[in-house]
């Protein structure tokens, strides 16, 4: 389970793009905590804390506490980053403020496992991934960093359905209406099966071709 990480930050008075821009060019990121039935916080952090945040893939399914600089501290999880569109640094975080006891919905990335066991993978088979992550519900102290998929006994033309896939406790799906497709094992393209196919009839019709000279040949002697 995703332990609770730590962010520090500083109280900022001015809201509006011209205050947000002084913010970064102080080397900070400008930031809002909402929710919690209390008024909107304004802070702002250090760019470099959140990008290593960012970078590590889980920023959106992780629980923080904000160190806010003169002002206690703050339960939350990240909910939106705007990011600059060309060089993909963050520019603005959206927090939202827990609740003791709290359930969130996340996306939780899938990781699989069981590849060496797969007669489909050892068949040459193709694992092709449907979803790379599933949205849960889950509770705030306990919110998985993957979910492990096991294709173990899939074979080519199998498919791995989310209700084969075991949760950990007190992790939910929010698609509840269907059982949805995670990955399948895919089996060889079309065009690599005629390729196969021409170069064995080739081969047949060599071998064919072999034996019809070596009769001629016994005839003339």
């Amino acid at each position: 389970m995703a332990e609770t990480s730590v962010l520090n930050a500083r109280p900022r008075k001015s809201a509006g793009k011209g205050a947000a821009r002084a913010i970064r060019r102080e080397g900070r990121v400008p930031a809002v905590i909402y929710g919690g039935k209390e008024d909107p916080e304004t802070i702002s952090l250090e760019f470099v804390d959140v990008l290593k945040a960012q970078n590590t893939g889980l920023f959106l399914s992780t629980v923080y506490n904000i160190n806010i600089e003169g002002g206690g501290n703050v339960r939350v999880i990240p909910r939106d980053v705007q990011v600059d569109p060309i060089k993909d640094f963050p520019m603005h975080v959206d927090f939202l403020r827990i609740a003791k006891d709290a359930r969130l919905v996340v996306e939780i990335a899938v990781t699989f496992v069981g590849e060496d066991a797969s007669p489909g993978m050892k068949r040459g088979g193709v694992l092709n991934i449907v979803r790379h992550e599933i949205e849960v519900s889950a509770p705030a102290d306990a919110i998985p960093e993957a979910i492990e998929a096991d294709i173990s006994e899939l074979d080519i033309g199998d498919t791995l359905h989310a209700s084969a896939i075991k949760l950990p406790e007190g992790v939910e799906l929010t698609i509840t209406d269907r059982d949805f497709t995670v990955a399948t094992i895919a089996g060889q393209s079309a065009e690599e099966e005629v390729a196969e196919t021409d170069v064995e009839a080739e081969g047949e019709a060599g071998a064919e071709g072999e034996g019809e000279g070596a009769a001629e040949g016994d005839g003339e002697d």
